[in-house]
């Protein structure tokens, strides 16, 4: 019986495995295609300031940063964020085949190069150049921006954290041990690092020689000398922890010293999760993302300010009106868009609870006592008189509010006092404090959200900014940040949201929603 040799079936079915595509073989995508449409768009934006960033000396690129650029982004588009997939699929992906333009594929290495951070300006500059075109074309508008913000979580390892409270405790008590040693070894005047440096150098006598290793065999001058030295080492490291922490943070990763570590979602217990992450901002326009930034302040209040003032920065304009939830009521922020304009749509924090009958019951409210403004002076349940006997001034990042104190003369036999104070103390009288220019502007906020615009804008809140949380994060599955330091995330960031803003083109594009900025209620459609 004839048997088929080996050489001779590997030769067969070679024959018939190998498929062989001629060279000159053009690869056809239709225009509706999204890597059609997002390379047509990209091919519209200037790229001088990312070729500025490579230099032309040494080993050239395997691939143009423009190529490189829009595999990036393409990559985003189809959820590819490691540098080994996108290798793989410039590979085997016809579309990212097509992207290459005939160019060498890029290694993993190379990908990773290019999202390292240095081209962060140039590749935030494309950002805003297609924000910008998205204007030309009537995309977007001017009118509103709908601002929210999410925790995202760091590549930093949650056990690798300091909190100021115990780097303070611990530099107190070096501080304190680093005091008895100067004054019992001869030490003058104030204790600073440098002369504690100076008296540890003076206790080597000359030509002494430091011993290694540990036991008896050290001298005792050198046993003093690496004590003090190891509370000199101590004290610098916990004087640079707090210079990192600056004024605002309360915490600091060793192994990604810009994130911030804040509580997350809560696990199976019911416990909030505390790990390193990033506070992202995000403003979207008309379904798109127009601005992004990270924070490392946990509070969204304290990032309001910059935000608008980055936006208007890098876009040459600002919107307005300006909508966001209850996280970023402030008398700081409603003050600041009171001075440049701009119509104030932020939920106050009492929005709902107002509503509700506890809330109206609460006495010792002063939103539910009767102001007398010929008196200056508010009327409690018990038809008592709190007026008005001092005030203060307080300034906060740069911002000055006043506030009023309202005593009540006596209340001593109140009839409603147990439902008013808790306060044991019978010579208690109840006091409030009142900021004028915070329940001006409260008030005015919540006027604004009672209007049919105010409620069209609230609804589109919901829809746009939180949607695009919600495609980014659990759509495309970007939970946590692949890169350390603030300036690689915010390249990542950057990459992202282009990727969002062109699929949602795309999708328009397919839909023949272009031009469209609202969703408008189920109510007007029927008017």
């Amino acid at each position: 019986m004839n048997q088929t040799q080996q050489k001779e079936y590997s030769r067969k079915a070679a024959q018939y495995q190998q498929l062989a595509l001629p060279i000159t073989q053009n690869i056809e995508i239709a225009e509706d295609e999204p890597v059609f449409v997002a390379n047509a768009q990209l091919e519209e934006l200037d790229y001088r300031k990312l070729y500025k960033a490579y230099s032309p000396k040494g080993r050239k690129s395997a691939a143009e940063p423009r190529i490189m650029f829009k595999l990036l982004v393409y990559g985003y588009m189809c959820g590819i964020y490691s540098t080994r997939k996108l290798e793989q699929a410039c590979r085997k992906n016809i579309d990212f085949i097509w992207l290459l333009q005939g160019e060498r594929v890029p290694d993993h290495t190379s990908f990773a190069r290019f999202r390292s951070g240095k081209a962060k300006d140039a590749i935030e500059d494309l950002f805003y150049q297609f924000v910008r075109r998205l204007w030309e074309e009537e995309e977007i508008e001017y009118e509103e921006v709908f601002i929210d913000g999410t925790r995202m979580e760091s590549m930093a390892n949650r056990y690798t954290f300091v909190w100021r409270k115990s780097v303070t405790r611990q530099l107190a008590k070096v501080k304190e041990k680093a005091r008895e040693l100067f004054y019992q070894y001869g030490g003058e005047g104030n204790l600073t690092v440098g002369k504690l440096q100076a008296l540890a150098k003076s206790l080597v006598p000359e030509g002494g020689e430091m011993v290694h290793g540990t036991g008896r065999r050290k001298p005792f001058w050198q046993r003093q000398y690496e004590e003090i030295d190891r509370l000199v080492v101590r004290w610098k490291k916990y004087e640079r922890q707090l210079f990192e922490m600056g004024c605002h943070r309360n915490s600091l990763s060793k192994t990604d010293k810009d994130a911030t570590f804040m509580r997350m979602k809560e696990d199976h217990m019911g416990n909030g999760q505390l790990k390193p992450a990033y506070n992202v901002q995000l403003a979207v326009n008309s379904e798109y993302i127009t601005g992004v930034a990270a924070f490392s302040n946990c509070t969204d209040s304290g990032t309001l300010i910059p935000f608008l003032n980055h936006i208007q920065r890098m876009q040459g304009r600002s919107y307005r009106d300006i909508v966001a939830d209850a996280g970023y009521e402030s008398v700081g922020n409603y003050l600041y868009l009171a001075s440049r304009g701009q119509n104030c749509y932020i939920k106050p924090t009492n929005y709902q609870t107002r509503k509700t009958r506890k809330y109206c019951e609460q006495l010792w409210r002063a939103e539910n006592m009767r102001y007398l403004e010929d008196e200056d002076c508010f009327v409690c349940a018990a038809g008592r008189k709190l007026r008005f006997y001092r005030s203060c001034s307080q300034e906060s990042n740069g911002v000055v509010t006043t506030y009023n104190y309202y005593q009540c003369d006596q209340c001593t036999g109140c009839p409603v006092r147990k439902q008013c104070t808790k306060s044991q103390n019978p010579d208690f009288r109840k006091e409030v404090k009142i900021c004028e220019e915070f329940a001006q502007h409260r008030a005015q906020a919540h006027e604004n959200l009672l209007t049919e615009r105010g409620v069209l804008l609230r609804m589109n809140r919901s829809i746009q900014v939180e949607g695009a949380f919600g495609v980014l994060k659990s759509d495309r599955q970007f939970k946590r940040f692949l890169m350390r330091g603030k300036t690689n995330i915010s390249l990542e960031l950057f990459l992202l949201c282009l990727a969002f803003d062109l699929d949602k083109y795309c999708s328009k594009l397919r839909q023949d929603r272009r031009k469209t900025h609202l969703f408008r209620s189920k109510k007007s459609r029927y008017l």
